[in-house]
């Protein structure tokens, strides 16, 4: 590997981790109503809580914005031309950007957007199908931690069906440390979703 081709792929990730570390949520919450997510409901600068602090509108914007950094990542690492090894760790990079972005000392969302995007990015066939999953869970029980868990733990499953005949090994362990970073990240949830008091969607405590 030539010294370029080493300043090519810490290019892509620093470039990845600074989109993923734009605060979006935060931002939301600071223009809009005023107020630090992380210092209510989950503490989260994610589009749930801005959903539940500060409105639908901000909330979907900021999903959007959140699902575009994840798929920027992509885009640009292969822009760059790296090999997939740096594409999946550009991608790590992203999710790691929104979960502790430098602006925020580190305490920003839960990278189920961000997620989202980053997958759209590798494979739209294993993206589209984890929100579909997520889409569903929501529908039905109106608790997003829950949807989100549920798709994530899809995530390996998904791209194992959506890659038949040329499964990326590569991918498939990037799948398992998204699902393990969105689990991690929402163990509060788990634990209250083990106690049945989780709020669903219209249940602002």
């Amino acid at each position: 590997m030539t010294d370029s081709t080493i300043l090519i792929n810490l290019l892509s990730l620093f470039i990845s981790y600074m989109l993923g570390s734009f605060p979006s949520g935060y931002l939301a919450g600071r223009w809009i109503s005023n107020i630090d997510l992380r210092e209510i409901g989950s503490g989260s600068t994610g589009a749930t809580n801005v959903l539940r602090h500060v409105g639908k509108v901000p909330a979907l914007i900021v999903f959007l914005v959140d699902v575009g950094k994840g798929v920027s990542a992509i885009l640009i690492a292969r822009a760059f031309e790296v090999d997939e090894i740096w594409q999946i760790a550009a991608g790590i990079s992203s999710l790691s950007g929104h979960i502790w972005p430098i602006w925020l000392k580190g305490k920003g969302g839960k990278a189920v957007a961000t997620g989202l995007g980053v997958f759209l990015g590798i494979s739209y066939q294993a993206g589209l199908g984890s929100l579909g999953i997520f889409l569903i869970i929501l529908l039905i029980w109106r608790i997003v931690s829950l949807a989100s868990i549920c798709a994530a733990i899809s995530l390996p499953v998904l791209i194992y069906l959506t890659s038949p005949g040329n499964i990326s090994t590569s991918y498939i362990l990037f799948s398992l440390i998204a699902m393990t970073l969105v689990l991690w990240r929402h163990r509060s949830n788990i634990m209250r979703l083990k106690e049945g008091n989780e709020p669903r969607i219209g249940n602002q405590n």
